[in-house]
């Protein structure tokens, strides 16, 4: 029945499936619109914002958004970012000596080691948050009294030692040379007044020092490597193949030793 009414009325067949067209395109466009307002966040029926007029809304309200995406963005970077190796080295291929850290000190407090005739014992003021407790076997070389209040550098860098019962934590560094009678001299590399407690040493004509951990010190045996070319000039500077101990007032000296071996 439904057939012979189709064929017998051509017309109003073709206008009814063009009315089922229309019908089917007006689906699928309110469905397109509907995807996109859930993508936008947007109630549906509500406007599209205005682009300007939400820049201003953020720039009035600080930007809370934005600066919510740029967390976000920052926290993505970091977890992106490859973890840098447990104890790698600073730089392994910088000079031998940048791999020490040189610190400006001063002895603040002296003792005889109680269990070792040639071993004081000593607190030292490195501009850190307590002294230093180290051990140097300088009393044969001086008396508490040139000692106490002694500017001086440490080798900060070291593993503690315990030295007959005593916890070492790192060594002065001093220059020596053998008198004609035979006997050792011996005298401690100094900085320069103006140099404060607690600044690190460079080195003139080498690259700003990125020193190694102790660890990594002891292994690879820096300081015994370093030994050879440290040395103090015909002007009492001390220096590491001839260049300088620097402090930012200027040189680190002995008082009086020229060509002597640091250590």
């Amino acid at each position: 029945f439904l057939l012979h009414r189709l064929a017998s009325h051509p017309t109003q067949h073709r206008r009814n499936i063009k009315i089922f067209k229309m019908a089917n395109a007006m689906d699928m466009l309110d469905e397109a619109i509907a995807d996109l307002e859930a993508k936008l966040g947007l109630a549906p029926g509500a406007p599209i914002p205005n682009k300007s007029a939400s820049a201003g809304k953020k720039s009035a309200g600080g930007q809370k958004g934005g600066k919510k995406n740029d967390d976000k963005k920052k926290k993505k970077a970091k977890q992106q970012q490859p973890a840098k190796a447990k104890n790698a080295p600073a730089n392994a291929d910088q000079p031998e000596i940048c791999k020490l850290e040189f610190k400006v000190g001063q002895i603040s407090k002296v003792w005889n080691h109680p269990d070792a005739d040639k071993l004081y014992c000593e607190e030292i003021e490195c501009g850190e948050e307590e002294p230093r407790q180290i051990a140097s076997g300088l009393r044969p070389h001086y008396d508490e009294a040139g000692m106490l209040g002694r500017r001086l550098l440490v080798v900060a860098n070291l593993k503690a030692k315990n030295l007959k019962g005593f916890k070492s934590h790192g060594m002065v560094l001093c220059a020596a040379e053998t008198k004609e009678d035979g006997s050792e001299l011996v005298e401690f590399i100094e900085p320069p007044e103006g140099a404060p407690l607690g600044e690190i040493i460079t080195f003139e004509g080498l690259p700003t020092p990125e020193p190694f951990s102790a660890s990594q010190v002891e292994k690879k045996k820096v300081f015994a490597a370093c030994m050879d070319g440290m040395k103090t000039k015909d002007d009492c500077v001390a220096a590491w193949n001839g260049h300088a101990f620097m402090t930012s007032a200027g040189p680190c000296k002995s008082k009086t030793i020229k060509g002597g071996v640091m250590r």
